[in-house]
């Protein structure tokens, strides 16, 4: 299902043909805390099994994420991402309001993410820390690319 908006002349869309390969690899690789020196057959490979979101200004990418879902009961945020030159304009909280209104995803059970150092943008969409994280499990191979 296509899902698109455009709002300020930011085109917001989930269609995955839009996506900039090389901006997503090199804020990934390049940029992000959590992804560093991630090969881009990876990248390739996690869009292809994500459900994912853009932001483009002037046909450019400027913002990504992807969830990982089965559109029914349970979904998990990852590499959310503004380009640092569209920062501090709001486009976050505009970009994950986009996203979390996804029709799919409203009547999931649960929905999940990890951060570092942003959760106060989070809490603005209903993520709290883990109720009973008692039950929660990982397994971590290793931390780094």
């Amino acid at each position: 299902m296509n899902y698109e908006k455009i709002k300020d002349n930011y085109f917001y869309s989930n269609n995955k043909t839009k996506l900039q390969l090389n901006v997503i690899h090199n804020y990934l690789a390049n940029e992000s805390y959590w992804a560093k020196n991630i090969p881009i057959e990876i990248v390739k490979k996690s869009i292809k099994g994500s459900l994912c979101f853009a932001i483009f200004f002037d046909n450019k990418q400027i913002g990504f994420c992807r969830v990982i879902s089965d559109e029914a009961t349970f979904a998990y945020l990852a590499d959310v991402f503004i380009v640092s030159d569209y920062r501090g304009k709001g486009l976050s909280k505009l970009f994950l309001e986009f996203v979390c209104n996804y029709p799919n995803f409203k009547k999931l059970r649960r929905f999940m993410l990890a951060t570092k150092d942003t959760h106060n943008l989070y809490k603005k969409f209903g993520f709290t820390p883990l109720s009973t994280p008692e039950r929660f499990m990982e397994i971590k191979p290793f931390e780094s690319y």
